[in-house]
């Protein structure tokens, strides 16, 4: 008999029954779920992880809620994959929605994120392993009696994990194995990090961080949302105090993640979970090998992880049962994420715990004005700590003024601070010097004709990298070698660097204490992280004199012979429009003081600036915060700015000016007239020009109350549609003005 080819053709590839459909959310900026239908025999349920056909490629989604939206199974494509993993519970959909709604992103660009491990999402493969069934080998050597004494508790070992035990070669190990005296079995993948334990080490709090710490626990304890905020001076003891809430949450069998600003440089606060918990946490962040990343996923979502120790990203891993979020150095401007998805992880922790009913803890030494307003106005419950753990003093502080103690020609340390450099170095202890600024100096130029050396795709002047010898640029990368003429006059030899970097302050140093131990810090040194790493490392152990370091310096480390801080530019962030710029100047600096004397020694810090009378440096001196705090939060207040009122940033880029500029003002042409609401601009943005693409900037004033995401939603539905190579980038809640 015989068979239609065409016929057998259509049976081999006929499409499966399908019974009904779902929502699927796809990582793509689309404004809502597609339809998929789901095959005859497919189990998914709300949350599963899926493979889905998109247009002719193949993605990942997730099996939204909404159920089937009446269409004809048979007309949709259908899921082709369910990966076999946990589901995405409610709590993290409705975290998905929640933030998609308020940045007014497309929500699949939001589930994008907590989908970043995409090999995470099937099982790992089981680990080969060994066990001892007995026997005796045919000739004993002592290297084999090793092995054997090793694996007679009958327990299973990885082949090189045994070979370790016994301190013999797996070729031992293999011999033993062609004998029949192990058995092959297939063990379960090993965890990413070991079990914390909550009571290896108890708690060893005393005085004010005692009472503290019974603060955290009985929110803790109550298992509800509540908002804590620990206040407390630099060396206060904040992460012992919150260590106990850590230790209570793990008591009660809940999932812990703790934000860090920059996570992949703290190696000293994975040290100090460690001793007190008996391991580390697993962590998170850009810097991790994939491998690391999938098992870290898998394990967070399978509760095989119970404490994540991350980025700002971290904030998007789909955890089993989460039950506390710590947000350490709440204030810190990283935490805002400024790409495709515009968010602040510290308010967004606060809307996860709230979704997930649980507490969530906010600790710095300089609080936000946000924060210390929520605090004030009874939202959060503040926890003071004034003073340092033990007998440690704060630094005396003294502000240097330029004008009456100039640096010498062609110098930026004034004498006052060489002195004192001089007088720390000789007593075997250490001093930092801070200057907010990467590379030797900020802008190069012709003595001759006065040329500048400006990025040729941005509006911004080239730094030079006198170590690397090189122009580059710190908006897009582009870099350059450093010429030795002039090219738009050809003179040699008379360029000029004009200003301080980190490298030309080492620079200095150098050349008045040539004999001192030197390093320098700053965020885009060779080597990367690991560099830095160690660089830390060595200065916490005393093998470094002098440090000149950018930002990155004020990340909470700790460096015990640090008896000494100089802030070369104290001015340096307040001469801008940023309406935060007092605000972060004096957490910066407070910050950066706070690395001396950590450890009970005398300490100092000068601050040098030519503003000696601005409230900022005054309030620094003088340890008086409370005040400061108060003025910055009253004339926040009169200019109704945030927290008192609500601002949103629109950036419009275009490939010419013309086409940003006409867009720009579409838009702000289509916005509504609502009382409460005003839209300032378009204006060229400070930073016109990034990456050859030009930009305009529209920014959106409203009050507290004002409902900001249904006017924006408004405006952007009555604007013109983006064409070309126009692209709209919405900000709420803006923290950069540039």
């Amino acid at each position: 008999m015989s068979t239609d080819s065409s016929d057998l053709f259509g049976a081999l590839f006929e499409a499966p029954p399908v019974n009904r459909t779902v929502p699927v959310l796809v990582p793509m900026p689309a404004p809502k779920p597609y339809s998929y239908s789901v095959p005859e025999g497919m189990a998914v349920e709300p949350g599963s992880v899926v493979q889905v056909p998109l247009g002719p490629r193949q993605v990942i989604g997730v099996v939204w809620d909404g159920g089937e939206d009446g269409v004809d199974p048979k007309k949709l494509r259908p899921i082709t994959h369910v990966f076999d993993c946990p589901p995405l519970n409610k709590e993290m959909r409705d975290f998905i929605d929640w933030v998609a709604a308020y940045t007014l992103s497309p929500p699949g660009l939001v589930a994008r994120m907590a989908l970043r491990a995409p090999n995470a999402f099937e099982p790992e493969p089981m680990v080969e392993g060994l066990r001892f069934i007995g026997g005796e080998p045919e000739r004993m050597t002592p290297a084999r009696a090793r092995v054997l004494d090793t694996a007679a508790d009958g327990l299973s070992w990885t082949r090189t994990g045994l070979a370790h035990a016994a301190g013999v070669s797996t070729s031992v190990v293999d011999g033993l194995i062609a004998q029949g005296i192990f058995e092959t079995i297939f063990l379960p993948p090993p965890p990413v990090v070991a079990k914390p334990d909550p009571d290896f080490i108890g708690s060893r709090l005393e005085g004010p961080q005692k009472e503290a710490a019974e603060e955290i626990l009985d929110e803790v304890r109550k298992g509800e949302f509540t908002v804590s905020l620990i206040d407390g001076v630099t060396g206060s003891g904040k992460t012992e105090v919150y260590f106990e809430a850590i230790a209570e949450t793990l008591r009660r069998g809940k999932q812990v993640l703790i934000l860090l600003p920059e996570i992949a440089l703290t190696a000293s606060f994975l040290e100090r979970f460690q001793n007190r918990f008996g391991a580390k946490p697993a962590e998170w962040h850009s810097d991790l090998a994939p491998r690391t990343r999938e098992k870290v996923w898998r394990q967070a979502v399978t509760g095989e992880v119970r404490v994540v120790a991350g980025a700002r990203s971290a904030l998007f891993l789909p955890f089993e049962d989460l039950g506390l979020i710590i947000v350490d150095e709440e204030h810190d401007p990283a935490y805002k994420q400024e790409d495709r998805v515009y968010y602040n992880a510290r308010d967004m922790a606060v809307v996860r715990a709230r979704i997930g009913d649980f507490p969530v803890v906010l600790v710095s030494a300089t609080p936000s004005v946000e924060s210390q307003v929520n605090g004030q106005s009874g939202r959060y419950s503040t926890i003071h700590l004034p003073t340092r753990f033990g007998d440690a003093a704060l630094p005396d502080l003294h502000l240097v003024d330029m004008r009456r103690h100039a640096p010498e020609r062609g110098g930026f340390l004034s004498p006052v601070l060489i002195r004192a450099i001089g007088r720390t170095v000789e007593k075997g202890e250490q001093a930092l010097l801070f200057l907010n600024r990467r590379g030797y100096a900020p802008l190069t130029l012709c003595r001759v004709c006065g040329h500048r050396f400006q990025c040729p795709q941005c509006s911004s002047w080239l730094v030079e990298h006198r170590f690397r010898r090189q122009l580059q640029c710190h908006q897009c990368g582009h870099n350059e070698p450093t010429p030795e003429a002039c090219p738009e006059c050809g003179t040699l030899d008379h360029l000029v660097a004009c200003g301080p970097g980190v490298e030309r302050i080492a620079e200095e140093v150098e050349r008045h204490f040539p004999d001192a131990r030197t390093i320098v810090l700053s965020s885009d040194i060779m080597g990367g992280v690991k560099r830095l790493r160690l660089e830390l490392d060595a200065i916490a152990k005393g093998e470094a004199d002098i440090v000149i370091g950018t930002q990155l310096v004020a990340k909470g480390h700790n460096f015990p012979l640090m008896t000494l801080v100089g802030i070369v530019d104290s001015d340096l962030g307040l001469a801008n429009g940023d309406p935060r710029a007092a605000e972060r100047t004096f957490q910066l600096l407070s910050q950066v003081t706070g690395r001396a004397g950590r450890t009970g020694l005398k300490s100092h810090g000068l601050l040098q600036t030519y503003q000696p009378q601005h409230p900022v440096m005054q309030a620094i001196v003088s340890g008086d915060a409370r005040a400061f705090y108060e003025r910055e939060i009253s004339e926040r207040e009169r200019a109704i700015l945030p927290p008192f009122g609500r601002l949103a940033s629109i950036i419009v880029s275009a490939d010419t000016r013309h086409d940003a500029e006409n867009h720009a003002r579409g838009i702000r042409n289509a916005a509504p007239q609502v009382s409460g609401i005003s839209v300032l601009g378009p204006a060229e943005a400070p930073l016109a020009l990034v990456r050859g693409r030009h930009r305009f900037r529209l920014l959106v004033h409203g009050r507290r109350n004002s409902d900001m995401q249904a006017y924006l939603r408004a405006m952007l539905s009555q604007a013109p549609k983006e064409r070309g190579s126009v692209q709209v980038q919405l900000d709420i809640d803006p923290q950069s003005f540039l």
